[in-house]
């Protein structure tokens, strides 16, 4: 039987990895953010990351995400129990906002779940968007943009 070339590719077998390791997950997510470069021909894709420490160096609060074609997407905000409205919240929101400022962002997106922080996200000017019920059972995920002045 003649082969094509792409024997890897003849059976692709579909299997359950839920345990994936981070360096695999993270190599096919950089295989995807190349195809989206290379099909926007954007290629502007950084990190866009601020951590609050304790006086010991424990992590207590990141604002994390990226900045990309002239969005940014907040992806991972989280202030330790014990440490909660004391301000931290806001003060890594603001280090967010105004680095993705300065990389010439001009709307910034996130996601929230009603338990979680959508008030804080609309006291520092980001609008609802779109609200999806039942995103966990019983509650709602909640997007939120914020543009931000060119």
């Amino acid at each position: 039987m003649a082969t094509t070339g792409t024997a890897a590719f003849d059976f692709p077998r579909l299997r359950a990895e839920h345990d994936l390791a981070p360096t695999e997950l993270n190599a096919i997510e950089e295989r995807l953010d190349g195809d989206n470069r290379r099909l926007t021909g954007r290629d502007d894709d950084r990190g866009l990351v601020f951590l609050l420490r304790d006086t010991a160096g424990r992590p207590i609060g990141i604002a994390a995400g990226y900045s990309w074609a002239g969005i940014a997407e907040l992806k991972l905000m989280w202030v330790d129990e014990a440490c909660r409205g004391l301000g931290h919240g806001s003060k890594l929101l603001d280090a967010f906002v105004a680095e993705a400022s300065a990389r010439g962002v001009r709307r910034i997106w996130v996601a929230t779940h009603d338990f979680q922080a959508p008030g804080l996200y609309e006291r520092a000017g980001f609008e609802r968007m779109g609200e999806f019920a039942g995103w966990p059972e019983g509650h709602s995920n909640i997007i939120l943009c914020r543009t931000v002045a060119a």
